[in-house]
């Protein structure tokens, strides 16, 4: 039995593909599909909720403990570049995280989605870039050994994570609901991008 199988059957209890034998389509299932997710699911909804807003109410805050919408974009920008083209791709990138949370001078709605379409694209072709037996390699990131499909399953949840927090914010600031998001239409996993 091969590395890679033997992993998968100490990580998940699987039976791992036959000695040399091809990665399951497991892998690309979830690279596809993590792409989708991030790229047209996501992103889309952050964008209708940043058109609804001004820019008075995009760095609103509830009270100091509270992050402000445009602090979020910011975040997300520097996580998603951080973690695609540092943990995953190993270019280094210039970031200092607490400014993302600390700015308070406000950067326009504009500015903020054109850095966050930045960020999104690069990672978007950098997962396009992924070969299934790549995702179990490892990094070191931050003094810890991750594989890089946990790297790429931190980017998608941490993105997902903060696109609800700009919901909610989004239907508390406008006062009303927002239009109805659905998944993907195709079927989750884009095989044939």
């Amino acid at each position: 039995m091969n590395v890679r199988a033997k992993m998968r059957v100490v990580r998940w209890g699987l039976p791992g593909p036959p000695c040399g034998g091809p990665m399951p389509d497991l892998a690309e299932h979830f690279v596809s599909d993590s792409r989708s997710f991030l790229t047209e699911f996501y992103m889309p909804r952050v964008e209708r909720c940043v058109a609804r807003l001004t820019n008075e109410q995009l760095w609103s805050r509830s009270n100091e403990a509270s992050n402000s919408i445009g602090n979020l974009l910011l975040h997300m920008t520097g996580s998603t570049r951080y973690w695609a083209a540092e943990a995953i791709g190993g270019t280094p990138i210039v970031r200092v995280r607490q400014q993302e949370f600390d700015r308070r001078d406000p950067i326009s709605s504009h500015a903020l989605l054109a850095g966050l379409r930045e960020a999104v694209s690069d990672a978007d072709r950098r997962l396009a870039e992924l070969a299934g037996e790549k995702l179990l390699e490892t990094r070191n990131v931050n003094g810890r050994q991750l594989t890089v499909l946990w790297c790429v399953y931190h980017i998608i949840e941490h993105f997902a994570m903060h696109t609800g927090q700009i919901l909610s914010m989004t239907k508390a600031l406008v006062g009303e609901p927002l239009p109805a998001d659905n998944a993907p239409t195709t079927g989750a996993s884009k095989s044939n991008r």
